[in-house]
Order: structure tokens, then sequence, then C-alpha cells
């Protein structure tokens, strides 16, 4: 009996890297399979010089083109050089009708996005993009909500990637290294945890081909830059994931569910999944 096809995927992050580091191992995994993998970024214009970089990561990847909300770091102001207000500044239906379109212009079966704490280190621009996430993967759905952005869309789940105290292992003292804060979920809160080993060769050269915080020494990239190569392979081998929507599911604890019996790429709003499916 053939095994059923990997569900198509959209990520949603604050920043370009994020995609890399935080999911880049589902994300390479899931074009592998042949399935369609997008990722939508929040912060960081056309203009700015880290647009071309997302781009060769996203093709890197398999993600295809980016997709930018538009809006301002909320710490760089060389994000936006035409000026675009702050992610954190935008009003939040603003943010949340830009990414209702592309959710349903797209059309994913799972959205992965930031986790409620912002990431390890809490930076404003991750917990605003959850909180983005989660209005528009509720909103896209609904008909009302949104109506010039598309015909509704539902997708089956919404995870968030995150990190847990048993699961953070190098990289919470790599981060401490440079003064930088460690903040994680208990692991109880993890639904779900991929061994993506297989892919990682290709999911650091996505997170090096970020080369202007690659060749910086605090942020993530470029520690792992210098870091040799078994270290760097332990730290980026193993991604978590928290189930949001509809809920934690048992099932396969190493892939990101969704319920079959439900999910229709055929209808505009497929039906609600319930809780209890399993996953990739």
């Amino acid at each position: 009996m053939s095994q059923p096809s990997l569900p198509s995927l959209m990520g949603v992050f604050a920043h370009p890297d994020d995609e890399s580091l935080l999911a880049g191992g589902v994300l390479a995994r899931h074009h592998a399979a042949g399935a369609r993998t997008c990722v939508v970024t929040a912060t960081w214009t056309r203009a700015s010089h880290r647009a071309p970089e997302l781009a060769d990561a996203l093709a890197v990847l398999g993600a295809g083109a980016p997709r930018l909300l538009g809006y301002a770091d909320a710490r760089n102001p060389a994000s936006a050089p035409e000026g675009a207000v702050r992610l954190v500044d935008a009003p939040l239906d603003e943010a949340v009708g830009r990414l209702v379109a592309h959710i349903r212009a797209l059309r994913p079966d799972i959205v992965i996005g930031h986790d409620a704490l912002g990431q390890l280190t809490g930076h404003p621009d991750h917990r605003r993009a959850h909180q983005v996430t989660l209005l528009a993967v509720e909103a896209a759905a609904l008909p009302h909500l949104y109506p010039e952005a598309g015909e509704p869309w539902q997708p089956a789940a919404l995870y968030a990637a995150t990190h847990s105290p048993s699961g953070v292992g190098r990289l919470g003292p790599l981060l401490r290294s440079v003064g930088k804060t460690l903040l994680t979920v208990p692991d109880t809160y993890v639904t779900t945890t991929v061994d993506v080993s297989p892919w990682a060769a290709t999911k650091m050269e996505a997170i090096l081909a970020h080369r202007s915080e690659a060749a910086r020494e605090r942020p993530l990239p470029g520690l792992l830059a210098r870091l040799p190569e078994p270290e760097r392979a332990e730290i980026i081998r193993t991604e978590q994931f928290t189930r949001l929507t509809p809920g934690p599911a048992p099932g396969a604890p190493d892939r990101l569910s969704w319920p079959l019996e439900h999910l229709s790429r055929h209808r505009a709003v497929p039906a609600r999944p319930r809780p209890g499916a399993s996953a990739p």
C-alpha cells in the first residue's frame, strides 16, 4: 500500500533566516517528498539587503520565491529602506489581513510559525508574528472576515516551532556565550520532535545563504558558521513543534499531523479537523 504524500506546508516567520533555523529541515523534507512548500516573512522589505539572501535560502530549501508582508524589523531601521512601519507598530488588523491573503492564495494544509515566547530570545517581532499567525489561520476560514483577501481556506493544523529544556542541547550554551537569554517551553508542551539529520546539510546551506547574518558574531547563523561541523550538525538536526490547532494530537511523534478523512484540497473551506490525527 502506497504512503500518502506529505501535506503542503507554509512557514510564517518574522525575519529572513528564521525559516532556515527553525524549520529548514522540515521544509527540505517536505520539498524532497514532492509537497508544496512556501514561506511568508513578516519583516525586511524587498528593498533591503536581506531580501536576496532570503531568496537564495528559499531556493535551497525548495520553498519558492519570498513572500513578504512588508514590515520593518523592530530593532533595525535598515530592514525597510523605503520607510515601512515596524511590524510591532503596525495595526494588528492590517497585518492579519495581509497574512490571510497569503493563506487563501496558497491554501496550505499545515502552517508553522513562532511560539508565544518569541523563540528562545523573546524577540518582539517573533512574538508579534506569533499573534498575527494565530489570528490569520482562524480568520482565513471565515468568509465574512477580509472578504477582499480571496476565497476562504482553513489549514488543517497550525504548529509553533519551539524549544524545550531537554531539546535545546548545545544551543543553550552557544547563545549564552554571547550574552543572549534563553526562553524555553516545558517539555510537555512539545507535541512533535523531528529528526532532520538527512536534510541537515541542506538546512545548513540555507542558513549560510543568509550571508550578512553568517558574517556577524552574535546572530545564530554566525555562531553556527564558526562551529566545527560535528557540533553544528548536532545542534541543527532536531526540530521541535507544538500543535496549536485543533489541539495536541496523538500519533507519530516525528510527523506533523493532518487528518486525511477531513482534508480536501478541492473544497474552499474544509471541515474543521478533529483532535486526534497523526503527522510529518
